[in-house]
Formats: C-alpha cells, sequence, structure tokens
C-alpha cells in the first residue's frame, strides 16, 4: 500500500515537471491582458472624467441643475395667486380684508386747501384786529367772544351826530350798538356773517332778528379787499340812510334778536335780491 502511494506521488510530480511551458506563458498573457484591458479602462474612465470636468462642460451641467430646480411657469402663476389671497386675507375673511383695505385706501388726509384757508384767515384777522386797535377815533372796539378769533362782537360806538339814531342813543343812554360778526372758513375770499344784537332796531335796512340788508355781505357783492372796518363804516351810513331807529314800543323794545330767526331771513333777502336786483344809495348819502 505504502509502495502504491509512493507511486502515485511520483506520477503527479512527473506531470507538474512535464507540463507545457507554452501553455503556462498562455496563461500569464492572458493575466496581463487583463490586466492592460483594466489599465485601458481605467484611463478611457479617466480620461471621460477630465472632458466632463472641463470649464464648458461643467457649466453646461450646472445650468441644466438651475433649470431643473425653477419653477415652471404654471408654479409661477399659481405662486403669484397664492400670494394675492394672502394679502386679500385669505379664506372666508378675505371679502372683509378687501373691504377694510379698500375703505383706509379711499380716505383721503386733511386737504391742505382747507388748511391753507385757515392760516390766511387767521393771519388776516390778526392783522385787522391790529389796525382796529389803532383807531384814534375810537369808532369802533372789538371783543371776541369766548377767546375765539373767528367770533367777533362789535360795537359800533358812533353814527352820523345830526341822524335821528344818534339822538335816540342819548335819550336812551345807549353807549354803543352791538353787533356779532361770525368769519366762515374760506374768509376774506367769502363775507362775513353780521347781525344786530343790542339794542333792538327799526328800519335802518336792519330787518328780523337783525339781519342787515347789505349787498356787500352777500357772496356777490363781497370783496375780499374789505375790512371789518370799512364794512361797519358802511352799516353806520346804512343806518342813517334808512332812517333807522331805536324801538321804543312797550313789549317788543325788549325782545331780543335771534341769530336763527337772522340767517333765515338775511337768505330770504338775498334771495328776493338776485331776482329783482339791488338799489344802490347816491353817493350824496354815503
Amino acid at each position: 500500500m505504502a509502495t502504491l502511494l509512493r507511486k502515485i506521488g511520483l506520477i503527479r510530480l512527473h506531470d507538474r515537471d512535464t507540463e507545457d511551458p507554452k501553455h503556462h506563458q498562455g496563461s500569464l498573457k492572458g493575466t496581463k491582458g487583463n490586466t492592460k484591458n483594466t489599465k485601458q479602462h481605467c484611463q478611457t474612465t479617466n480620461e471621460t472624467n477630465n472632458i466632463l470636468s472641463t470649464p464648458e462642460i461643467k457649466a453646461k451641467k450646472l445650468d441644466q441643475h438651475n433649470s431643473n430646480d425653477k419653477p415652471s411657469v404654471k408654479d409661477k402663476q399659481q405662486g403669484k395667486d397664492a400670494n394675492e389671497k394672502q394679502q386679500m386675507g385669505g379664506g372666508g375673511g378675505g371679502g372683509i380684508g378687501v373691504g377694510k383695505s379698500a375703505t383706509s385706501a379711499s380716505i383721503p388726509p386733511l386737504a391742505p386747501h382747507r388748511q391753507h384757508c385757515t392760516q390766511v384767515r387767521t393771519r388776516r384777522l390778526m392783522k385787522e384786529l391790529q389796525e382796529i386797535r389803532r383807531l384814534g377815533d375810537n369808532f369802533i372796539t372789538v371783543e371776541l367772544v369766548d377767546d375765539n378769533l373767528f367770533d367777533w362782537n362789535v360795537k359800533l360806538h358812533q353814527v352820523d351826530k345830526d341822524s335821528a339814531l344818534w339822538q335816540d342813543m342819548k335819550e336812551t343812554n345807549t353807549e354803543f350798538i352791538l353787533l356779532n360778526v361770525s368769519f366762515p372758513d374760506n374768509f376774506p375770499f367769502s363775507p362775513p356773517f353780521m347781525r344786530v344784537l343790542t339794542p333792538r332796531l327799526e328800519n335802518g335796512y336792519v330787518l328780523d332778528g337783525g339781519a342787515i340788508c347789505m349787498e356787500l355781505l352777500t357772496p356777490r357783492g363781497w370783496s375780499s379787499a374789505y375790512t371789518v372796518e370799512a364794512v361797519m363804516r358802511q352799516f353806520a351810513a346804512s343806518l342813517v340812510k334808512g332812517q333807522g331807529r331805536i324801538c321804543r314800543k312797550a313789549g317788543k323794545s325788549k325782545k331780543a334778536f335771534s341769530r336763527k330767526e337772522a340767517e333765515a331771513t338775511f337768505k330770504s333777502l338775498v334771495k328776493t335780491h338776485e331776482k329783482y336786483g339791488w338799489v344802490s344809495p347816491p353817493v350824496s348819502d354815503g
């Protein structure tokens, strides 16, 4: 048995020693060929990577990536619609939100024209007050009603001393005729409203409620050049021209004039004169 085993071992050794060297070399060549192909494949892969890594290809790839990230036109429109809904309040409260926004946008600020008119009125009246206080003849004096620059009580101290009205003032110990003058927002471009307070007068173009019938106190007859002093002098002349007298009738003389009645009377007389015209007194009558 041992002898048989030794023979088998010798045979194997002989086969290994007698193996064809060409076959062995072919195996080596195959191995080398595979190694070479592997190297070529790796080299090709590297060349491809080098080509793809050039700046032009990189830029192209980057553009493709960005274009994929950009939203489509449809997505943009949907996003715009969503933003508009969000601004409008969104959901069921959207209508209320729009209403409030529209209302707040439609409310204008304080009109600059009105503010300018107030400034003009203030400057004009302050100037007129200073001029009246500088008067040396004590023709009129002014008191502000509740310190309101736009509401004056004017005391007319003098009328024509040859008139019956002046005699009435002396006999009744009436030192002055008191008038109220209120100035509108757009004064001096619109006339003031003037009425008699005391005493109660008859005739002299003084009507119910103490309203005064003078064309220059109407929008048509008014001029922004008129001053309060000039208006009062014209009123004093009209009292004398119209033969104004202090009312001495029992009961009636004590009834005070009212502003409401004066305003209604003034509106009525303006309509009447606009329809039939105004009669101007001669210059010689003052």
